[in-house]
């Protein structure tokens, strides 16, 4: 599910399911505990449904596929 913000300077956020989450973490060789984390109360996150422990994807730039992945963490 995608985050509930349309602005165009607002990313795209979505939750990643177990598997691609494993992949990217095969891929990068490291685990979950090692991404930088985004805090649960995020304003981003509203409307992901997205709880402590998920990781999600950002998209920043759509036609360059520019990726990043936060681990979402409580303070």
């Amino acid at each position: 599910m995608d985050s509930a913000f349309t602005h165009y300077l607002v990313p795209k956020i979505a939750k990643m399911d177990e598997k691609e989450v494993s992949d990217l973490l095969q891929k990068m060789h490291c685990t979950k505990e090692q991404l930088p984390v985004i805090d649960f109360s995020d304003a981003g996150l509203k409307g992901l449904e997205a709880s402590v422990g998920d990781v999600i994807r950002i998209t920043r730039d759509e036609k360059k596929k520019e990726f990043y992945y936060r681990l979402v963490a409580e303070d």
